[in-house]
């Protein structure tokens, strides 16, 4: 069932999963409150805010904790995960999904969140949100913030009708700059969606951050892939090496002979390796001779500007003319 769309006065509530951003990136998260402030949110703790545990927020327990807490609290609207890291995965066997299953939400982010994002589905078949995070997205600076706001909006604010297809930002950056304060404007680097392999494909999309998908591969959180499936995959701050290995797990699990299609999303500050080797190129030397659509670059991961993605939803991949549609409602119309 689709969910309610977001409106002025609603609650968002944020967790935080695995790194204690509300901690070191104190500036950046505080610009962040106040941007979803201006737009009429109210926003609610979770009791991990402020609390660092060395590289994490919290212990798993307490962190899994944190995120049952906002589940059950009939009061919150939406949860926003404030930021990735590496320890996601710890929460997954101490989530409550029964408690989601009774109380569906809207809950969204991206990165290391990924693995709850996919065992959330996995196990209450209820659609979760690949998108903004609190602090790494809503935390930035103009044009890229508001490019960020407008996709978020159109998919969870405002009326839509279907196919609703997805277009390309003019525009992107991965610089990697002082993320408390504004020292200078980020480049805007030329966007271009890349026809990897022609074809077009229907399918829900299922996928996220490889890197965190992968801490579930195999196990019952992570939902299963079929022909009917389009994997959706991206990553961060990866060498061509850790990028190969990441392609050649999938491989081994028989996922390129088994799904409908790829959207291959950008890699932020990637290192090549004086390869000259683009990820999109290790992936085709991975998985061989494939032969479904695969289109690289789409604009759904840690550069900026970030679409919202509904995980679990079906849509159309069309490689061939670089288009991507989603075909079923995510929020009531």
């Amino acid at each position: 069932m689709p969910f309610k769309p977001l409106k002025k006065g609603d609650t968002i509530a944020f967790f935080s999963p695995s790194s204690p951003g509300t901690v070191t990136a104190p500036k950046r998260f505080k610009r962040a409150k106040t941007f979803l402030e201006s737009k009429g949110f109210n926003l609610s703790p979770g009791k991990l805010t402020g609390k660092k545990d060395g590289y994490r927020s919290g212990n798993a327990k307490q962190r899994a904790n944190e995120l049952n807490e906002l589940i059950s609290n009939p009061n919150v609207d939406c949860i926003i995960s404030t930021i990735g890291g590496i320890n996601s995965n710890s929460l997954i066997p101490y989530i409550d999904y029964n408690a989601f299953k009774q109380n569906p939400k809207i809950i969204i982010g991206h990165s290391d969140v990924t693995s709850i994002l996919l065992a959330l589905y996995a196990k209450t078949g209820i659609t979760t949100f690949y998108g903004p995070a609190l602090i790494l997205s809503f935390g930035e600076f103009s044009p890229f913030l508001d490019m960020t706001w407008a996709y978020f909006e159109d998919m969870l604010l405002k009326n839509y009708s279907l196919p609703y297809t997805y277009t390309m930002p003019d525009y992107w950056t991965d610089d990697f700059m002082n993320w408390e304060e504004k020292t200078k404007d980020k480049a805007r680097n030329t966007n271009k969606w890349l026809t990897i392999n022609k074809g077009q494909a229907e399918g829900r999309i299922l996928g996220g951050t490889l890197n965190a998908m992968s801490t579930i591969l195999g196990t019952e959180y992570m939902p299963p892939v079929d022909k009917n499936t389009i994997l959706f995959i991206e990553d961060t701050t990866k060498t061509a090496a850790y990028v190969e290995r990441l392609f050649s797990l999938l491989k081994a699990h028989n996922y390129f002979e088994n799904i409908g299609g790829i959207i291959l999303g950008k890699h932020e500050q990637y290192d090549d390796q004086k390869t000259g080797k683009r990820p999109h190129d290790l992936l085709m030397e991975i998985a061989g001779e494939i032969d479904i659509p695969i289109l690289g670059e789409f604009d759904c991961c840690h550069t900026h500007p970030c679409f919202t993605v509904p995980l679990g939803k079906r849509i159309r991949l069309d490689a061939t003319k670089k288009t991507i549609s989603l075909l079923e409602p995510w929020i009531e119309r």
